[in-house]
């Protein structure tokens, strides 16, 4: 099996990431659950080569002095790829991550249509979109930004980590950038930005105190700014951002985080009954109750219930759309306890589903929950 043949058939099968790893055959992370694809094992001969295949002279120079690099790789006519490659135990390792930037399967974005629409239509501000690596954050942007595009004759301009989702101008110009080839990092593109006339930025991951600074610049100065962290939910996600800003900036920070946020959507994905990954989703929004409650760091923590009693205004907590899901049949009880906030709220929401149903709830010992 060529290479090739084995993007392919990995594709066809459903597969999130391939691992290529000398010793070991290759391997595929399938619903989640890491496989095995047959029995033969890596050469070092044969990930070394992966080099010359995978990398423009650009990246593989960037390889050889920095011994690791991202990038993007196409399959024309079966996918794209996130590719990284890095140096182990004086070996290449090689782990690419299918991209659906079909359009169809981008539609597939757990987002609702009225959330969707809510974000799709801000004229400024900042949104976040938060959660664990491969927990669909890039799926999720890309869907909004395909949304701008449909609807809106803007100018959106990404700054990438490498370029994910290629993006077909529609009514909107759309430019992207990729770090390395493009650009040399987010803070110096997003200051560029601004001279690009720009209405929407979206950047790729928030990772330091001056990508932050000046994405809530730019969000503050009439942009519709989008990007990412590697938080599990909304208040995490309000206090990972400030902690990025030194201690004499943080009161400002919080200010200037209050006024422009528009909200954030935190998703997990989570094994489905019955086979497949379903995302569980929390949604905040940059109300003026929220907005004080950022303000005050006191009343912070008290976020959560605020977002609970608000969910027609289409917000909603990781345990409310836990429940949501345990209700529909989608995720089983021990799923629902194991990623909830808050394991006392979701299991009283649990026994009152189950009351309705007429069944018993699950009893789950320490080990199974931990």
């Amino acid at each position: 099996m060529t290479f090739q043949e084995m993007l392919t058939s990995i594709v066809a099968q459903g597969a999130s990431d391939l691992h290529l790893h000398v010793g070991l055959p290759p391997m595929v992370r399938i619903h989640g659950r890491l496989t095995p694809l047959g029995q033969t094992k890596l050469p070092p001969q044969y990930t070394a080569s992966l080099v010359d295949v995978l990398c423009t002279p650009q990246h593989k120079k960037r390889f050889e002095e920095r011994h690791q690099v991202d990038l993007a790789y196409s399959l024309p006519g079966v996918a794209r790829f996130r590719v990284n490659l890095f140096r182990q135990r004086g070996s290449v390792s090689v782990v690419m991550r299918v991209i659906n930037s079909d359009e169809e399967k981008l539609k597939m974005c757990a987002l609702s249509q009225e959330n969707l629409d809510f974000f799709s239509n801000q004229e400024k501000g900042l949104v976040l979109v938060t959660g664990p690596t491969g927990s669909g954050k890039s799926t999720t942007l890309a869907r909004i930004l395909e949304e701008i595009n449909t609807r809106h004759a803007e100018m959106i301009v990404t700054i990438e980590d490498p370029i994910e989702y290629l993006f077909k101008p529609k009514r909107s110009i759309i430019v992207q950038r990729e770090l390395g080839s493009d650009t040399l990092g987010f803070h110096e593109a997003l200051v560029a930005a601004m001279r690009q006339d720009p209405d929407t930025i979206m950047i790729g991951e928030i990772r330091d105190h001056e990508t932050a600074a000046a994405a809530l610049e730019a969000a503050q100065t009439g942009h519709l700014v989008f990007s990412t962290m590697h938080t599990q939910d909304s208040v995490r996600t309000i206090n990972r951002l400030l902690d990025l800003f030194p201690p004499h900036e943080r009161d400002v920070a919080r200010i200037l985080f209050a006024e422009s946020l528009v909200g954030i959507i935190s998703q997990k994905l989570l094994p489905r009954m019955g086979g497949g990954r379903i995302a569980a989703m929390e949604i905040l929004k940059g109300t003026l109750r929220i907005r004080d409650m950022i303000k005050d760091p006191e009343r912070t923590p008290q976020i959560y219930e605020a977002i609970r009693e608000s969910r027609l205004d289409g917000m909603q907590t990781f345990d409310d759309h836990l429940a949501d899901l345990y209700r529909d049949g989608l995720i089983d009880y021990e799923t629902g306890m194991v990623n909830a906030t808050s394991r006392q709220h979701f299991k009283v929401q649990a026994m009152k589903i189950d009351q309705e149903r007429g069944t018993s709830t699950p009893s789950l010992g320490l080990t199974q929950i931990f």
